[in-house]
């Protein structure tokens, strides 16, 4: 047995190893040789098997690939002898369908003819049937046979070049011209008292109608034209008079129209519905009413009488409105109640200004023929496409309301002067709002108003009006300016120290308080009537509705009343700084409770504080608390250089009660239960306070080093102020000069005084911006610009520093009053 290439000697040694593992073993080898080659003989002969198998396969697989090649070429023969007869077979169907296609033509020619011939005898028939109808008024049958005739001539479209056909046509058109003729005339009875007289009228002109119909719409158009005119001739006759072309007479003319319509209903029933006879004639009349309205306005040698005129108009709407709701006009329902519903409408309603817009283009071009054929021919060839009987009659009015805004302006104002005069400018008790009845009166006032002018129109009146609302509440602005407290002024005043000065009673800060409140309603309120103005308006007026001049007005008078309330406050502490400075200091022997002043002072704010904290919102009483410690801070360190001299001891009491008084201010809001924004304001005054304090320190100082500790603790002081301090430490002049040259050679970090005392009270910086002009109306209450402006110069120390920056930069009178910080604060 052969071993295979791959096995190496090592691997045919196992494997005879493995097969003959004894010496005992061995005589199996010749056995295994037999069995071997028995294999290797059975294995030669199927290979010998195969190979002969192979050879006899090759010549079989010829023998049947040329029978294969035979049978293909049979094949091709077969199928190109098909081929042959098939294109002879087609030949033959093509000549056959070709005598079969003639055929058809002739048919269909011949079908043709005698269709043609056929339907040109009806024509004929036709045409000399209606003429014989035509001729003895026989309405109901012609109006048949013109459909008949029309559809007939339809067919012969395309034979318009022949003579026949062009005679038929022709007579044919005769035949529809003598017919218009005819039912014309008989419709010229129409309304002369025939048809009650002769029963068979009525049904003659009915059928009339269907021949109308029958023929071209601009035949329609015209009767109906015609039939308008008619009936309006005596309208014109009437009216036109100079008995009843007057203002006060209009409600007769829709008395007129209506009992037209009414009287002739059961006559006007001969014209078909879509025809809609008493809808278009009411179009007419519209249009005819207006122009003669019109000349009656504008002919008049003076303004119209508010009454006659607003009777006119109100009449006129009502009319307006019957034919809306009965000839289903515009879609857009308007009411009177407009007004009333504006806070609780989201979408702006259809006015007077858009029928006027519409219609306005159509009245002007009436002026020519060709335009008003065009306007008229519209009207009645479309008779049902949705006319807007609103405002057609009514918007000439709308020129000539003038009389009325001024009525409106004159009550308004009436009503404006008896409500200040009856206010009591106090609250009357269990009242859930802090507000001014009167105020609450004026914007009930401008709304009942409103809601009569739009019940009336909502177009260039109504923003007139608007205009009017606005100067009501400019005016009442100016009234609540005025009752605010004013400083002193004169000869008296000014020799007694009192000049400016404001002096405010329990009563007057409690009036004071329900003026700021008062103000800021009629700011939110009048920005509430804007938008609902706008959403009531001719679109057009909508973006000029704007109330924010009205709005800056009343911010003006918030700021103006808190600033008075704290000079009201202020002036309360006068005698107090006095009699601080004149407590003898420098003879204290020892350091006790806290000053007389200072109880004064806690007394003051406790009585004052809760009353304005209940009275005031949030963001009003911490502007107060802001410019009250922005005025008492400073001001009382500043009262202590108005001391004359202040020894250790007196020192030390001082800044006892230094920090007594900031204790004070710092339970200021807990007094008032008002903690929002506290935390700002106590380091405000905590940070003001502070300044005294270090003030006192320095006048507590040695002096050898008096210089050092100045300069540590009042970085920000100056050379003028630590003279000051040094005469304050009873220092004589001569003894200064070695300590202020000292200080001097070492130079201070600021350069300019800050001794000035303020005036009265700090004013913030006015924010950037153009400076306006006070409103007239408010002038003769508000200070002047110089006054205003010397208060801006002494603003206190960190105004600006707490979280109503923006509130406390404003003043009432250098402002842009239209797009300036008090616009953008209240609408923020």
């Amino acid at each position: 047995m052969s071993v295979p290439r791959s096995m190496d000697k090592s691997s045919t040694l196992e494997y005879i190893n493995q097969m003959f593992p004894t010496e005992a073993s061995l005589s199996g080898v010749e056995p295994l040789m037999q069995k071997i080659h028995g294999e290797i003989r059975r294995v030669d002969a199927s290979i010998l098997a195969a190979v002969r198998q192979q050879s006899n396969s090759g010549t079989k697989a010829k023998e049947d690939l040329a029978a294969a090649t035979h049978a293909v070429e049979e094949l091709m023969y077969k199928i190109r002898e098909i081929k042959t007869k098939a294109e002879q077979s087609e030949t033959m169907v093509q000549e056959i369908c070709r005598d079969i296609k003639k055929l058809d033509f002739a048919k269909k020619h011949i079908t043709t003819t005698i269709t043609a011939l056929h339907r040109l005898t009806m024509l004929v028939s036709a045409v000399e049937q209606l003429q014989v109808m035509a001729s003895k008024r026989q309405y109901k049958e012609v109006a048949a046979q013109l459909e008949a005739v029309n559809q007939l001539c339809g067919h012969f479209e395309a034979y318009r070049d022949v003579p026949k056909i062009t005679e038929l046509r022709e007579k044919f058109k005769n035949i529809k011209q003598i017919l218009k003729s005819h039912v014309f005339s008989d419709f010229s009875s129409l309304g002369t008292g025939r048809e009650t007289e002769d029963s068979k009228l009525l049904q003659q002109l009915s059928d009339a109608c269907l021949v109308v119909d029958a023929l071209e719409p601009s035949v329609r158009e015209e009767l109906v034209k015609n039939f308008c005119n008619r009936e309006l001739t005596s309208y014109r006759q009437i009216f036109e008079g100079a008995e009843l072309a007057k203002l006060d007479k209009t409600e007769r003319r829709y008395a007129w129209i209506k009992r037209r319509l009414r009287t002739n209903d059961e006559i006007w029933k001969i014209f078909p519905s879509s025809w809609r006879v008493p809808y278009l004639l009411c179009i007419q009349f519209c249009k005819l009413t207006r122009t003669q309205l019109e000349d009656i306005l504008g002919y008049m040698k003076e303004k119209p009488d508010v009454g006659t005129l607003l009777m006119a108009l109100q009449r006129t709407l009502e009319f307006e409105e019957e034919l809306a709701e009965k000839f289903g006009g515009s879609t857009i329902r308007e009411s009177g109640n407009d007004a009333d519903d504006a806070d609780k409408r989201d979408n702006p309603t259809q006015t007077v200004s858009d029928i006027k817009k519409k219609y306005e283009k159509k009245l002007a071009a009436n002026q020519g023929t060709g335009s008003e054929e065009r306007d008229t021919q519209k009207d009645y060839s479309v008779p049902g496409d949705g006319f807007n009987f609103r405002g057609i009659i009514s918007s000439c009015f709308e020129p000539h309301l003038n009389v009325y805004v001024e009525l409106e302006e004159k009550t308004l104002m009436e009503h404006l002067e008896k409500l200040v005069q009856e206010e009591t400018w106090a609250i009357e008790e269990g009242s859930q709002t802090n507000i001014l009845s009167s105020s609450m009166q004026v914007f009930l006032i401008i709304r009942r108003s409103l809601k009569r002018c739009s019940a009336l129109t909502k177009n260039q009146t109504l923003f007139n009006l608007f205009k009017v609302f606005q100067k009501m509440l400019k005016a009442y602005a100016t009234k609540l300016f005025g009752r605010l407290p004013k400083g002193g002024t004169g000869i008296v005043a000014a020799a007694t120290g009192m000049d400016g000065q404001i002096k405010t009673s329990e009563k007057d800060e409690r009036m004071i308080c329900y003026i700021v409140n008062t103000a800021e309603y009629c700011h939110k309120t009048a920005g509430e009537l804007a938008e609902n103005i706008s959403k009531i308006i001719d679109p057009l007026f909508a973006d000029r509705v704007d109330m924010s001049e009205v709005q800056d007005e009343y911010s003006a008078v918030i700021t103006k009343s808190l600033i008075t309330l704290v000079h009201g406050l202020e002036s309360k502490f006068d005698t107090e700084m006095a009699a601080m400075s004149r407590v003898p200091w420098a003879t204290l022997e020892s350091v006790g409770d806290q000053s007389e002043y200072v109880n004064v002072i806690n007394t003051i704010l406790t009585s004052s504080i809760p009353v304005l904290g209940s009275l005031l919102s949030s963001i009003y009483f911490q502007f107060f608390l802001d410019k009250l410690a922005s005025s008492l801070g400073p001001r009382f360190y500043l009262n202590i250089f108005k001391c004359k001299q202040i020894s250790e001891t007196g020192a030390q009491q001082m800044l006892l009660d230094t920090q007594a008084v900031k204790t004070i201010l710092l339970e200021v809001p807990s007094l008032a239960k008002q903690t929002t924004g506290a935390t700002s304001y106590s380091k405000f005054v905590s940070r003001e306070m502070s300044k005294a304090e270090a003030l006192l320190k320095v006048i507590l100082s040695p002096m050898d080093s008096v210089a050092d500790t100045y300069r540590a603790l009042l970085p920000e002081g100056t050379p003028s102020e630590f003279q000051r301090i040094l005469e304050l430490k009873g220092l004589k002049k001569a003894d200064q000069q070695t300590i202020l040259d000292d200080f001097n050679k070492h130079g201070s970090s600021i350069k300019q005084p800050s001794m000035t005392a303020p005036s009265s009270l700090p004013v913030p910086p006015t924010a950037p911006g153009p400076t306006a002009v006070v409103n007239p109306a408010s002038a003769s209450v508000a200070a002047s610009g110089e006054d205003v402006l010397a208060r801006a110069a002494a603003l206190g120390r960190g105004a600006a520093t707490t979280g109503f920056k923006r509130f406390l930069a404003l003043t009432e009178a250098a402002k842009d009053r239209k797009d300036g910080p008090f616009r953008k604060l209240f609408n923020s």
